[in-house]
């Protein structure tokens, strides 16, 4: 009875192999991309039940096998073999595969909605989606785990899936299917987004802060800054930095100039847009969890201050937003609401100069 269980075992992790791996050999590459979402029976016939359309069985396929009690000097008579699935109405052996969806590119993105939270039921969804979009000649693979599924990030990293990024409730992993291409995925996301808000009223004086953290810029009086939050646009990150922090109401005039530096906070690229905004109010009410203080500062103590006199990017910067409040300086960048194709015909913002030749 041993000897059979194990010749038996054998069998299926044969036939396992040959449609979870990368044995393929046995079937034609032609043949098994035909019947790669058929089920494959137990008269050894293909048939194709619409449930594979939903992307995979939840459960793997149980195995059972039935024999006559043992007679004497005969050891055990073998009745039959079946190969059950999670229906104990079908007996079948299931071909399970990820729901997916094909982008632009001819790669595949997978479905996190609905992916198995078994482990082991992942490991073979997985390795046979793999060998079907190699076969259909597929390129780039997506996959986002949500956090709840997390166990099953290592088992996709084993199978060759690379860290793309991460984000609260996810992460992002990528496979590169062709052996004979370049990998033209794009990067992860490389870039900080912030703003710098030039705040001048008609006494020549500048809504300016101290920060708390213990940065170069802590004892100095600077200009409110900050990051934008997940898809805010440029200038209302900039009037909602300046109401978080100190409490006046703004309208924004125009961007000013802009700095890109390299290799900063956690080895990204930053981008720093100066914006110059009206000021719509005069009282100040700090964030006492981000500042030490906030006020309006005359201009010239303003730009007297030694850590501007010494700095050649800031001094710049505060050079180039005087000379704008002055109105000498007419070339900055103005939002314009327009639609476009590009992004599926959404409202979006174009920063511009002069409209003279619109």
């Amino acid at each position: 009875m041993k000897s059979f269980f194990i010749s038996f075992v054998d069998t299926m992790n044969t036939m396992s192999t040959i449609f979870y791996g990368s044995k393929v050999s046995s079937f034609s590459s032609q043949h098994f991309e035909k019947q790669s979402r058929h089920l494959w029976s137990k008269d050894c016939g293909f048939h194709s039940p619409s449930r594979l359309s939903m992307g995979f069985m939840q459960k793997p396929p149980k195995m059972t096998t039935s024999f006559s009690r043992p007679f004497f000097g005969g050891g055990l008579q073998k009745r039959g073999v079946h190969v059950l699935s999670p229906d104990l109405s079908t007996q079948s052996f299931a071909l399970e595969i990820l729901a997916a969806s094909d982008d632009e590119y001819n790669g595949v993105i997978i479905d996190p909605e609905i992916l198995p939270s078994s482990s082991n039921a992942f490991a073979s969804a997985l390795r046979t989606s793999l060998s079907i979009w190699k076969l259909k000649g597929k390129k780039g693979v997506w996959l986002k785990i949500l956090s709840e599924l997390v166990n099953l990030v290592p088992i996709a990293i084993q199978e060759g899936f690379e860290y793309h990024h991460a984000e609260a409730g996810y992460v992002m992993l990528t496979y590169w299917i062709p052996d004979d291409e370049q990998r033209t995925l794009p990067s992860s996301p490389c870039h900080q987004i912030g703003i710098g808000a030039f705040v001048i009223n008609d006494q020549r004086q500048v809504l300016v802060v101290k920060e708390k953290c213990p940065c170069r810029c802590s004892n100095v009086w600077k200009l409110p800054t900050g990051y934008l939050n997940k898809s805010e646009d440029i200038f209302s990150g900039a009037i909602r930095e300046v109401k978080e922090e100190t409490g006046v109401d703004t309208v924004f005039l125009e961007m000013i100039a802009f700095r890109h530096a390299h290799r900063l906070a956690f080895e990204q690229s930053d981008l720093m847009f100066v914006c110059m905004l009206k000021p719509l109010s005069t009282e100040i009410t700090i964030d006492d969890k981000e500042l030490q203080a906030a006020k309006w500062l005359d201009l010239d103590e303003f730009v007297e201050q030694p850590f501007y006199v010494e700095d050649e990017m800031t001094k710049r910067v505060i050079d180039i937003c005087v000379v704008a409040s002055e109105n000498h300086y007419c070339n900055g960048f103005v939002a314009h609401q327009l639609t476009s194709k590009l992004d599926d015909g959404k409202l979006s913002y174009l920063y511009h100069g002069s409209q003279r030749h619109f």
